[in-house]
């Protein structure tokens, strides 16, 4: 394992069985906040399935080879795991236990180890074994369908909210959550993260806002999904975007006088009120029609700190050079590719900067 490192899980060891994105990113969280991880790689593994080149995901670990299908690999996991506190696993229901290296196996080894299986459909019912990605656990956990522009298709987001909300972060709490438990029972146990239960977890707001009749079943008619003049996206003069998010009134009339609109005496002109929606187009036409006639960045600099909620849609490749990235140090630099530095942080055990990927086993 790793030497000790820096951060509120330092001590911690896991056992980390190579796969692909949800589980690697949970693991990299853990590691972010000083855990021990210690990846097993497949020895002599190859395919052609599409595989990443060792990136962000990858920090943080060592890493060790294993061929799992032989009596010499399995023990020498066996040995690993003996002094290990979690154990992260993402094959489907069942392969681990063929291995030898299911739950009851290696808590015969070390029964304080937590086990931590991430899957998209979980360990039980009828969609268990069969195949699927991000796209198809988001879309039968009813995360999908609210995504869309109202009248248009579903636009999945990117693969976010599945692998790595629904996935990895689910994951990671997991593991927490047991680790909490067995400082009182002394045991550990098995976590299951399923991407669908955890994606399925993300639409808990919708579903209560739609029980008290706030939340209209067709996507894009609500005010959080685009819908609502005072809550999405515009378009600026250079063909970049604005995001507006000003829900409350005082926030919404405050981007009005910045915009340059004159409002009226009651702060809604001759339109409906801002949460009417049958006002929402034409203020959507009034507030668009300005926003076109200057860039992104000339707006960002007009909207300054006020409390508009008026922000620049920034791309990933330039997030990181805002001057609140900046001042905050959000994002760092490791083997030449900027990322996001460990979150969230904490006052007297604050994580350290992650080393970049080693070669794989």
């Amino acid at each position: 394992m790793n030497q000790r490192k820096s951060g509120p899980l330092a001590g911690l060891r896991v056992v980390e069985i190579a796969s692909l994105a949800p589980a690697p990113f949970g693991c990299m969280i853990l590691a972010d906040l000083g855990a021990d991880v210690l990846r097993v790689d497949r020895a002599g593994a190859s395919g052609t399935a599409l595989v990443p080149p060792p990136g962000p995901l990858d920090r943080g670990r060592t890493t060790i080879a294993l061929d799992l299908k032989s009596a010499d690999g399995v023990a020498e996991l066996k040995r690993l795991v003996a002094d290990a506190d979690v154990f992260v696993e993402g094959f489907r229901p069942g392969v681990t236990e063929r291995l030898g290296i299911g739950p009851d196996d290696l808590a015969a080894v070390n029964d304080r180890l937590v086990y931590a299986r991430m899957t998209g459909w979980g360990q039980q019912g009828p969609l268990s074994q069969t195949a699927g990605h991000d796209i198809n656990y988001i879309a039968v956990a009813g995360a999908l369908e609210p995504i869309a522009r109202r009248g248009e298709r579903p636009l999945p987001p990117s693969n976010l909210l599945g692998d790595f909300a629904g996935g990895g972060m689910l994951l990671a709490l997991g593991v927490l959550a047991a680790l909490h438990e067995r400082t009182t029972s002394g045991k550990g146990q098995v976590v299951d993260a399923a991407m669908v239960d955890g994606a399925s977890l993300y639409t808990a707001f919708m579903r209560g806002m739609h029980a008290a009749g706030l939340w209209q079943e067709e996507p894009g008619t609500n005010a959080l999904d685009g819908a609502a003049a005072f809550y999405d996206t515009y378009p600026c003069a250079d063909g970049r975007y604005v995001a507006v998010g000003c829900v409350e009134f005082h926030f919404f009339t405050e981007m009005l006088e910045k915009l340059g609109i004159d409002a009226g005496a009651d702060g809604v002109g001759d339109l409906p009120h801002q949460i009417d929606p049958s006002g929402w187009d034409a203020w959507r036409q009034v507030i668009g029609e300005k926003f076109l006639t200057r860039t992104r960045d000339e707006w960002t600099a007009h909207f300054g700190d006020s409390d508009a909620c008026v922000s620049p849609v920034l791309s990933p490749w330039e997030a990181h050079l805002h001057p609140h990235h900046v001042a905050r140090n959000s994002f760092i630099e490791i083997d030449g590719i900027i990322q996001p530095a460990p979150a969230p942080r904490f006052s007297r055990t604050p994580a350290g900067t992650p080393v970049g990927p080693v070669p794989a086993g």
